[in-house]
């Protein structure tokens, strides 16, 4: 997946929250409800009804209660009991007003919480939608796994909820079973880390985030045992609730997690601006993403602590850089001249005088299509070095229209494989250009 590598929304509210006693919880009496969900840009999007409006939640194991975000008028949402609060998350902006809203019901198919609460915020420009081209409402996390037992099959795209006391762990040789600490609602694993050739093991504990697209996050320097990378490049990370998240990319010799060894793990150093806001990480030292947990079949235990895992048809995919070095955006809509489906069009009809043949001129229509522009264009990329720049919109790459492609599928157009011409049209301030580039492996 490339774009926007992830989307990074650790929080740190302003204030201490009491949970009381609202749960989610089968309703009838179930055992257990199984519900698809859709897989973008390494996300988890579940459709969820927020006091009887579906909304789209990114499932976020990395976050508190849920937060609202991208609300129009016409969803309508009921905000109850509304209290303004600051929430501050990464990234080098500014802590953003928001409102605290109590006493909602939350339901996903048989899986209801008649008290939850949420945080809703008003400010517009706070919207991921255009970052992973999904149309998103918010993100859940902690408060819908802390019950159950869940369990995520990134292959069939579906999520189960279990009642603890009824689920049977299966007879797995293949699978793995590890410990997790649950620490002030987020849930932590040990792995290990080989960060050079010459380098022994550390030690590392990692926050479970499956609401981040990357594969693994390290703070520099925690208990001066975490280096800085020799080999990297600089990049722009992703979006936080605060702003850009900016840090180094660089390569692992090689993560395990229990007795699962990858090599050549890609990992992300975020810069001290951007985890300004993270003032309270103990002894921990980064963060375990989706692009690793999508490599098995996953079931998070809450309640008991435990993390179980069996490798799934993922686990050898390579792990690969954005090699254009441009990263895309939804930004609004074009206006785009299209063939019309009137039955009239390209028709011919025949002169009764003079058996002349005279055309009938064909019809069109306009659409509104999403624009797909460039957010971001690495440093001495292969992009940058052929002069394009945030801003141009993306036309059509290699000789295709765009216009019928999702904003994943024209990232793969873009990021095929090492040493492939890329052919780029874009639009820039009403002017069509074109641009050739050739794709480079970076580390």
């Amino acid at each position: 997946m490339y774009a926007v590598k992830f989307i990074r929304w650790v929080l740190l509210l302003t204030m201490c929250i009491s949970y009381g006693q609202n749960r989610f919880e089968l309703m009838d009496g179930d055992r257990s409800e199984k519900v698809s969900f859709d897989f973008v840009n390494n996300l988890i999007v579940l459709e969820i009804e927020v006091n009887r409006i579906p909304l789209s939640f990114i499932v976020d194991t990395g976050v508190n209660k849920p937060i609202i975000f991208g609300i129009s008028p016409e969803d309508s949402l009921d905000v109850k009991s509304p209290k303004d609060i600051l929430i501050r998350g990464l990234g080098g902006g500014d802590p953003i007003r928001a409102i605290h809203s109590k006493h909602n019901v939350f339901k996903i198919g048989n899986v209801i919480n008649r008290q939850q609460d949420f945080y809703l915020i008003r400010d517009s420009s706070i919207n991921f939608s255009q970052q992973i081209g999904y149309k998103v409402h918010g993100i859940i996390g902690f408060d819908l796994f802390k019950n159950f037992i869940v369990e995520i099959d990134y292959n069939s795209e579906r999520i189960g909820f279990f009642d603890p006391e009824q689920y049977r762990y299966n007879n797995c040789r293949k699978c793995e079973s590890l410990p997790i600490e649950i620490e002030g609602s987020k849930a932590y694993v040990s792995g290990y880390i080989k960060q050079f050739s010459n380098m022994e093991e550390i030690p590392v504990k990692l926050l479970l985030d499956s609401g981040s697209c990357d594969a693994l996050w390290l703070f520099e320097n925690t208990e001066g045992e975490i280096a800085g990378p020799v080999k990297f490049f600089d990049d722009l990370l992703g979006f936080g609730l605060s702003g850009k998240i900016h840090g180094k990319r660089a390569r692992l010799q090689r993560f395990r997690l229990g007795k699962f060894e990858i090599d050549q793990t890609k990992v992300s150093y975020p810069d001290s601006i951007s985890l300004r806001y993270i003032n309270a990480m103990r002894d921990r030292n980064g963060s375990l993403g989706t692009e690793i947990l999508r490599r098995f079949d996953v079931v998070f235990d809450y309640p008991n602590q435990k993390l179980t895992l069996q490798k799934n048809s993922n686990f050898k995919d390579p792990f690969h850089y954005n090699m254009s070095g441009i990263q895309l955006q939804h930004n609004g809509m074009r206006i785009v001249k299209a063939m019309s489906d009137d039955i009239d069009r390209g028709r011919t009809v025949v002169s009764s005088s003079s058996q002349n043949y005279i055309p009938f001129e064909r019809n069109f229509k306009f659409e509104l299509e999403p624009a797909i522009e460039i957010a971001e264009v690495r440093l001495n990329s292969p992009a940058d070095m052929v002069g394009l720049r945030k801003g141009d919109v993306i036309l059509s790459v290699n000789r295709k229209n765009i216009m019928s492609y999702s904003l994943q599928e024209v990232n793969q157009m873009m990021n095929t494989k090492p040493g492939k011409t890329i052919l780029l049209e874009v639009e820039r301030k009403g002017t069509n250009l074109k641009f050739a580039f050739e794709l480079k492996k970076v580390l």
